[in-house]
């Protein structure tokens, strides 16, 4: 039977999963191409021979999704598998009706072929939407488990955009691993959070290598937090699944992919930035989680925030600074900074875009939506360059960096700044304490806490 040839549709993430797990060493499928969205300067690439395996010698070409008609007419593709993330549902069926209509089969692989079993209990926190504050929320269990005497590990969804063979496995203990690994900005914000709190993250390329490697941490491990990103669903099977929904963007839950899978498959919702929401948002946030999971629990849960200094906001021109996947594919039309700036009464919040210059403004043009606010988009060192060059040449009085990091650390910011600091608060009952203990209990893990 002659192979079918395969072209996976992705953003450096889960197309990379989804061809180690199912793919790899399928000798029925011939991989020809990947394609890349999303992130910049991803495309271009290879998938190199040292990850994709014996049946791939020569690694596998990465290419635009804009060609992605002209690659399956080019090479007789028989399957297009979507492995991408926080997509509309009307995107997905746009890209599916691409691919028909150049002939081929549109695919998505689900849990059951792309998910690995843990040896360790496996706590997965997902969300509907990026930027619902999963990450916080990953934190706040973490936190939870370590105060009850565990050994903690935590894996991060992927952000592979260097070198992909170097990032096959990485392990995170302390800051300075974020510059021995060359990290984007996106990636120290998502690492940088659980290094400094005193846990080990693991993320790369190869999730079962990783996993592996993560069960045999030498600082040992009782219990793996899959942290997830971009509202994927986690790439192992969980014991436990938390699901993050955002009332800011009520509806999208339900018109997201893979974000209703993530609702529909939790044991725990958790309902986020309830203090900054609408009543009317929040009840119907709660009518559709009640629609689609009855069975879960719900947590109510806020995000108060909190800055260094709040002289450098009041009465000020300020400059907003804020997570850049969160206003890219997230969409989000504020953030922590925006929050901040209305806190502690800034006078104006300044327009970055008469001020863009270099990538930035290719950011603006593919994300037209974005608004008076500056994503932190530092992919490269050239990204990093221009953020810095907007920055200092807007016309403004301070700068409100709303990321999970210190923008300070990597770039020269010329002006008065101060970070917002934001973490989930739980409002009422239930817990997240209360559902840990639970689960300590289900997993017998009580004797390891004795054991340290």
């Amino acid at each position: 039977m002659a192979k079918k040839n395969v072209i996976i549709i992705g953003a450096a993430g889960r197309d990379f999963h989804n061809f180690n797990t199912y793919y790899r060493d399928n000798a029925e499928y011939n991989v020809v191409a990947f394609t890349a969205a999303q992130i910049p300067d991803i495309d271009g690439r290879k998938y190199p021979s040292e990850l994709a395996g014996a049946l791939y010698p020569e690694g596998i070409p990465i290419f635009p999704e804009e060609k992605l008609t002209w690659l399956i007419k080019e090479h007789c593709i028989d399957d297009c598998v979507f492995s991408y993330s926080d997509v509309s549902y009307k995107k997905v069926m746009s890209i599916s009706s691409i691919v028909n209509a150049a002939g081929s089969n549109f695919k998505l692989l689900g849990p059951g072929d792309t998910m690995i079993k843990s040896h360790k209990p496996l706590i997965a926190v997902v969300a509907t939407r990026t930027g619902c504050g999963k990450s916080q929320t990953s934190r706040k269990v973490i936190e939870e488990l370590m105060a009850k005497g565990l050994k903690v590990i935590a894996i991060r969804h992927p952000m592979p955009y260097g070198d992909l063979a170097k990032q096959q496995v990485q392990r995170f203990a302390c800051v300075e691993d974020l510059k021995k690994h060359n990290c984007t900005i996106e990636e120290m914000e998502e690492y940088e959070p659980h290094v400094t709190r005193g846990n080990v993250i693991y993320a790369g390329v190869d999730y079962e290598a990783i996993i592996r490697a993560a069960e045999e941490d030498p600082d040992g491990c009782d219990v793996i937090v899959w942290d997830g990103g971009n509202n994927d669903f986690s790439f192992y099977k969980p014991d436990l699944t938390i699901t993050v929904v955002d009332p800011h963007r009520v509806g999208t839950e339900l018109n997201y992919f893979p974000g209703e899978v993530n609702l529909r498959m939790a044991d725990i919702v958790v309902i986020n930035k309830m203090d900054s929401a609408k009543p009317r948002d929040i009840q119907k946030l709660r009518e559709n989680i009640a629609w689609a999971n009855p069975k879960a629990k719900v947590i109510d849960g806020a995000s108060p925030i909190s800055v260094d200094n709040p002289e450098v906001i009041n009465n000020k021109k300020v400059l907003i600074v804020e997570d850049g996947p969160t206003l890219t594919h997230g969409e989000m039309k504020i953030g922590a900074g925006t929050i901040a700036a209305q806190k502690y009464g800034a006078k104006k919040d300044i327009d970055p875009r008469p001020f863009l210059v270099g990538k930035l403004k290719e950011t603006f043009e593919l994300y037209p939506n974005i608004g008076k606010v500056l994503p932190a988009m530092g992919y490269s060192d050239q990204q990093l360059k221009d953020l810095e060059m907007t920055i200092n040449n807007c016309d403004c009085e301070s700068v409100i960096i709303g990321t999970p990091i210190d923008l300070n650390r990597i770039i020269n910011i010329n002006k008065p700044n101060t970070r917002v600091y934001y973490n989930l608060e739980e409002i009422g009952y239930p817990r997240i304490s209360h559902l840990i203990d639970v689960f300590i209990n289900e997993h017998n893990l009580r004797e390891s806490i004795t054991q340290h």
